[in-house]
């Protein structure tokens, strides 16, 4: 049994060789290439309308914002990439005024409630953090903060008069306004119509950036609708992308 050893070891040595090489990685680059588990292509920086949150969760979901707001910043491959990294109110400290106002936890009221910001840290940012300009909590919601005012969709929507309230949008007019000014294809996605109702309602725009954090076309994958199906701070399981039919863009709830 102890002559077995030292070619087991050995085995063990070279199929880890092989597998490096069949990867094309070294040590140095092995983190930020495709042999890394937590590998990602983009990162979508994802808006709900609080209103359209409220109504698909009728928690103490009291006098919603009426602006878009930060649901969070994903990279579209990987949940929970570092367990061990966990949430410090702290580190973002000087964030909190910003963090309160446009990424606030809309499905709470209490003000001094952090737990949906541990949640994206511990799900998405924990994964995000490959990158330099990610790889701390205070970078990580900072910079999610920066693309937030970069898109400035609230002003924008504004601007070409798609407003909140009784009127309804043709959600193909959403998309092409949307996409005719950023210059790339945003997605888009809705609650579809309940018994009473006979239109979808607008729930999410999410932009998708590159790892330079500069906006490219979004895509419909697979990845995508997983991390929307289980996020379950908000139940989005119930969004889906928008038909190019008529639209609530409901002012309350």
């Amino acid at each position: 049994m102890n002559k077995m050893k030292p070619s087991i070891s050995h085995c063990l040595t070279l199929g880890y060789f092989l597998m490096f090489f069949y990867c094309g990685c070294t040590s140095a680059k092995f983190l930020e290439s495709d042999c890394h588990p937590h590998t990602w292509d983009k990162l979508i920086l994802v808006h709900h309308w609080p209103v359209t949150v409220c109504k698909m969760n009728m928690n103490d979901c009291d006098d919603p914002p009426q602006y878009w707001t930060i649901h969070g910043l994903w990279p579209d491959k990987g949940e929970d990439c570092n367990r061990t990294w966990h949430f410090n109110v702290n580190e973002i400290e000087d964030l909190l005024p910003d963090m309160r106002q446009y990424w606030p936890d809309i499905l709470h009221s209490s003000l001094n409630r952090t737990r949906f910001w541990k949640h994206e840290w511990e799900k998405h940012g924990t994964c995000a953090a490959t990158i330099e300009p990610l790889n701390s909590q205070k970078k990580y919601f900072g910079k999610a903060l920066d693309l937030y005012h970069k898109v400035d969709l609230n002003s924008y929507l504004l601007k070409v008069g798609i407003k909140p309230g009784h009127t309804y949008y043709q959600m193909s007019a959403i998309k092409e306004a949307l996409t005719s000014f950023y210059g790339v294809t945003p997605k888009i996605q809705c609650i579809p119509p309940e018994e009473d109702e006979d239109v979808q309602t607008i729930g999410q725009i999410e932009f998708c950036f590159t790892k330079e954090l500069e906006l490219r076309n979004c895509t419909h994958s697979k990845t995508n609708f997983f991390l929307m199906q289980n996020d379950l701070q908000f139940r989005h399981e119930e969004l889906s992308i928008c038909n190019d039919t008529l639209t609530s863009y409901p002012l309350e709830v």
